[in-house]
C-alpha cells in the first residue's frame, strides 16, 4: 500500500506542468466550466462532447485540434479543482458583461445538447452565471432563448406533417 502511495505521489511530482496554456488562460477556464457542466450529471455523451468542442472553436476561432487541446486542458484543470470560483473569478474580473453572458449562453447550449437538461446541469449553470455576475433575469432570458433555439431545431428536423409528441 505504501509503495502504491509513494508511486502516486512520485507521479504527481514528476508530472510536467501543462506548458501549452498559461494557468490564467481564460479559454482554459471557460473549457473547465464547460467540462463541469457536461459531466455534472454523471455522463458525458458524444453529443455533449462534440458540442463543447464546437462552442470552444466558434468562441475563440480555433482549429479543431486546438479546440480539443484546450478542452482537454480545461477538463484536467476542472478535475484538479474543487471550486468553480477558481475559474469564474478571473473571468468575472477581466471580461465585460457581454462576454460573460456569451459564456452562460454556451453553457446553456451544453446543458441542452443531449436533449434534456438534468437538474444538476440546470443548477450548476445558474451557479456559474451567478459567480460570473450575470443577473438572474438575464440568466432566465438566456436559458429561454437557448431552449427556444433547441426546440426550433427539433421542429425543423421533424418530417413534414409529423406533429409534436
Amino acid at each position: 500500500m505504501f509503495d502504491t502511495l509513494k508511486r502516486v505521489l512520485s507521479d504527481l511530482v514528476a508530472r510536467e506542468p501543462d506548458s501549452a496554456f498559461a494557468a490564467d488562460d481564460p479559454r482554459v477556464a471557460v473549457a473547465a466550466l464547460m467540462s463541469h457542466v457536461v459531466a455534472v450529471d454523471g455522463t458525458v455523451s458524444a453529443t455533449e462532447r462534440a458540442r463543447l468542442l464546437e462552442e470552444l472553436a466558434e468562441r475563440y476561432g480555433l482549429a479543431p485540434d486546438v479546440a480539443h487541446e484546450i478542452a482537454e486542458a480545461g477538463r484536467m484543470r476542472e478535475l484538479e479543482s474543487a471550486a468553480l470560483q477558481s475559474f469564474t473569478a478571473g473571468l468575472e474580473r477581466t471580461l465585460d458583461i457581454a462576454e460573460r453572458r456569451a459564456i452562460v449562453t454556451s453553457l446553456w447550449k451544453l446543458a441542452f445538447a443531449d436533449g434534456e437538461v438534468h437538474e444538476f446541469e440546470d443548477n450548476v449553470v445558474w451557479r456559474i452565471a451567478d459567480l460570473l455576475g450575470v443577473p438572474t433575469h438575464e440568466r432566465t432570458a438566456l436559458r429561454k432563448a437557448v431552449q427556444a433555439e433547441v426546440e426550433e431545431a427539433i421542429d425543423a428536423a421533424r418530417p413534414a406533417g409529423e406533429g409534436a409528441p
